[in-house]
């Protein structure tokens, strides 16, 4: 016996999956796609800016929700401008490129503002946010990239960037928010893998060789390094010599090194790095602080705009040369060594050893002897180090500077006992500060000062730097 399948009666203002709708954008979510409504249901749209009115395909639909796709323009935005790169849409590195600047430097203060007012509980927060800081130029800013590798179905060698939301590789030459050098460092390492043959990983199968390649630039010395991440050792790249000849002929090339990764896995870098020529690591500049920047270093991507953002920070904790500061989740120094510049005493802590090494190398390297690093988690180190008493437990300024998921409450609870005059709090996501925000609100702090600063233009993120004081210094 056999039953024939109905097909599902459509509910009336029920939006269908695969039908063609008009809509018109009047909001952008938190990725930075448009949203608008449809029979009174919301919808996310990619590539749409507010004020477009749209014919989209509906690609998937959920209970309250839907996602769709952009077909064609009925009607452009004033705000919609054409992307600086061609293949901006199928990248999932700039999902705004096609949103003019002013555009989205307004996007972004809305988003944290939104955020500190419906998470944080602030009223008005608009009274006390700075204009957002956004970049003369918005393009070329990236110092690091990270260029997967591979082959097309054809057998022919691609690097580029992963399309959104999936690893297929999206082939390119060159990169609008990456420097121009890059394009030739590209250039290179694919007709030397064409001539050569050299194998490229699968990630279905774990076999292959050449992974990733990885370029860091020194925007103030102007120093290069190349670091190709491979499935196996030096000796199984063929004719390695030759490439290196050819990668050490670009002006301003430093360090040209392997970084060894046989783990099947989505993480880009292993733990082991070979130098093939030159230095293991490239120097750069924040302000008057001098770093070494390793392949395996945490340093932040857009140079132009940390020296805002760490300007910024520099304010608002307010040093005069007698306090004593923390500064959490510290990385390999970065802010720690711009507040010694101006602070009796900095502690520093940070979960990842080799960070604490190049947090300790880096103070040596600017003759900084008042600063101390601690290698662990931060919700660990300080309420031990709080307990223990000493000058380490007297904070008078403690910055903050944690990972997408902020602080962790024990942290926080710690923070509070600690009781510093000033609390600046570095953030890369609005909704987990703002979440922070409204704790410290609540256990004897102001919001005094918000900024928001663009440091990954054309993409939905955003970082802020805030000020909270003691509610009764």
């Amino acid at each position: 016996m056999s039953f024939k399948k109905e097909n599902k009666p459509v509910k009336e203002n029920e939006l269908v999956k695969n039908r063609d709708y008009e809509i018109t954008i009047e909001d952008m979510g938190n990725d930075g796609e448009g949203i608008g409504h449809i029979d009174g249901m919301t919808v996310f749209v990619k590539d749409t800016v507010i004020g477009d009115v749209a014919l989209i395909k509906i690609i998937k639909v959920k209970k309250s929700i839907a996602y769709g796709r952009l077909v064609n323009l009925i009607r452009p935005s004033e705000f919609r401008v054409e992307p600086m790169c061609p293949k901006a849409r199928s990248c999932g590195g700039c999902v705004m490129q096609h949103v003019s600047y002013e555009r989205q430097k307004q996007y972004k203060w809305d988003k944290v503002r939104n955020c500190l007012q419906r998470i944080g509980g602030v009223e008005a927060p608009e009274t006390i946010m700075e204009p957002v800081y956004g970049m003369e130029d918005p393009y070329h800013y990236r110092n690091k990239a990270q260029f997967p590798v591979g082959r097309d179905k054809d057998g022919k060698v691609v690097i580029g960037f992963y399309a959104g939301r999936t690893h297929q590789i999206i082939d390119t030459d060159d990169c609008a928010i990456g420097v121009p050098v890059n394009k030739e460092i590209i250039r290179i390492v694919r007709a030397f893998a064409e001539k050569y043959n050299v194998s490229t990983y699968d990630e279905v199968t774990g076999k292959g060789l050449v992974r990733h390649i990885l370029t860091r630039i020194g925007f103030t010395t102007g120093e290069i390094m190349v670091c190709l991440i491979i499935n196996g050792n030096k000796n199984d790249i063929p004719h390695v010599d030759e490439l290196v000849e050819r990668l050490a002929g670009i002006e301003g090339m430093t360090s040209i090194c392997i970084n060894i990764n046989r783990e099947k896995t989505n993480r880009i870098l292993g733990d082991k790095c070979v130098t093939l020529w030159g230095q293991s690591y490239i120097t750069d500049y924040i302000g008057n602080v001098k770093y070494h920047i390793s392949p395996l270093s945490f340093y932040q991507v857009n140079p132009v705009q940390t020296k805002v953002l760490y300007d910024k920070a520099l304010e608002y904790a307010d040093l005069s040369g007698d306090e004593i500061v923390w500064d959490m989740y510290c990385g390999i120094g970065t802010i720690s060594l711009f507040l010694a510049q101006k602070a009796r005493k900095v502690y520093g802590v940070e979960i990842v050893p080799q960070a604490i090494e190049d947090a300790k190398n880096n103070a040596k390297l600017n003759g900084f002897d008042n600063v101390e690093f601690y290698v662990g988690k931060a919700e660990e180190v300080v309420p031990k180090m709080y307990r223990q008493g000493g000058d380490a437990a007297k904070a008078d300024v403690v910055v903050v500077d944690p990972p997408r998921k902020g602080c962790d409450a024990v942290l926080l609870d710690t923070l509070v006992a600690m009781a510093p005059k000033r609390i600046v709090y570095v953030s890369c996501d609005p909704a987990t500060l703002a979440r922070d925000v409204k704790y410290l609100r609540e256990n004897g702090y102001d919001l005094e000062k918000v900024a928001a600063v663009d440091q990954f233009c054309h993409s939905s993120h955003v970082e802020t730097v805030i000020l909270l004081s003691r509610a009764d210094r």
